[in-house]
């Protein structure tokens, strides 16, 4: 399945149905009097947020969304049917956007929520809500409202406990691969990783999703190699991880690059609780891995941790450190949705 995390879609509710301006006429009654009946509503557009779903290719194939027209009254004060509605299945994490890609309409980030789009316009009156005693046969009825048109973006940004970070070939995929049953591909040349991967870890009886991105280089707030457009997908993440290769020659350089990268980027990356860890020190001795560490602890880098995702050397100890932070966000969202503030008091 192709992923696809950005997708434009034109969509437009049902007009409602006229009102009709009819008369009754039977046999033997002579003054039938209007019965005109009401046009019905028509269809609204929903967005709901479904499981089984992780990309928007679905989006790609069919842009256009319209829901159906509200039929017209008819005579003997007969209402018309209602347009049906139209649901837009995306999947959990999605971002509606207006047509700026700026304004934000919804954020779906709980299975089932449901966002009403555009509501389908209401049926008309018929000839028969116009009968008044002075106006015995009124020769009125109302049209139905317009449709609403809007042309919206739909934004994935994946829901993820751990986001991890890196440039190029710092071993992302290796340690996905090594701690979940996720496979993605892994090989020895840089952007490997073209789209982003999801895979659930465990460790202590607790289990929790990590999401892997395309490396960052120099420059991906300029859009240089991938660009940064993937970090959206671990806005939502507790803790960010952040792998450096311990066999680069600027191991300095590559740590404050992603750095710099995730402040430029904004949206709060860059004051994320965040891991540290020295990969790929399955090729260094003891006496490099201590001085490999002293230097990014010296350049800013706090509680440097050690480990190989080829060999799984320290591994368990990083997902222990990562498990805390996931905790303590799921704590908090739990208190959220109970309405209770930080210390238990409940906060109507």
């Amino acid at each position: 399945m192709k992923f696809l995390d950005l997708c434009k879609v034109y969509i437009r509710s049902g007009a409602g149905g006229n009102g009709c301006i009819s008369f009754r006429r039977e046999k033997f009654i002579e003054y039938g009097g209007p019965d005109g009946g009401d046009g019905g509503k028509g269809g609204n557009v929903w967005a709901e947020a479904v499981d089984g779903l992780n990309t928007l290719i679905d989006f790609r194939y069919q842009q256009h969304w319209f829901a159906k027209n509200g039929q017209g009254g008819m005579g003997r004060n007969r209402t018309g049917s209602d347009g049906d509605d139209i649901v837009l299945r995306v999947p959990v994490g999605t971002e509606i956007l207006e047509e700026d890609e700026d304004t934000v309409v919804a954020d779906l980030t709980e299975l089932g929520q449901r966002v009403l789009l555009a509501r389908g316009g209401n049926g008309g009156w018929g000839n028969l809500h116009f009968k008044t005693s002075t106006n015995q046969a009124p020769r009125r009825a109302n049209p139905g409202q317009d449709a609403v048109e809007r042309t919206l973006w739909l934004r994935l940004k994946l829901i993820a406990d751990v986001g991890l970070v890196g440039l190029p070939n710092a071993g992302k995929s290796t340690f996905l691969a090594a701690t979940s049953n996720a496979r993605p591909k892994i090989a020895d040349y840089p952007f490997t990783t073209l789209h982003p991967n999801l895979g659930v870890v465990g460790v202590d009886n607790t289990e929790f999703v990590v999401a892997d991105i395309p490396g960052l280089i120099e420059g991906a707030h300029e859009g240089r190699g991938l660009g940064d457009i993937f970090l959206g997908h671990v806005e939502r993440s507790a803790v960010l991880l952040h792998l450096i290769d311990g066999t680069s020659g600027t191991l300095i350089e590559d740590y404050q690059t992603i750095v710099d990268e995730l402040e430029a980027y904004g949206a709060g990356l860059a004051d994320k609780p965040r891991v540290t860890v020295l990969n790929k020190i399955d090729a260094l001795d003891d006496e490099e891995r201590v001085f490999l560490k002293d230097e990014l602890e010296n350049a800013g880098a706090s509680d440097v941790m050690l480990m190989s995702g080829a060999s799984k050397e320290g591994v368990t100890e990083v997902l222990r450190a990562l498990r805390p932070h996931v905790s303590a966000l799921r704590a908090a969202e739990a208190r959220e949705m109970r309405g209770e503030d930080e210390d238990g008091t409940w906060t109507p």
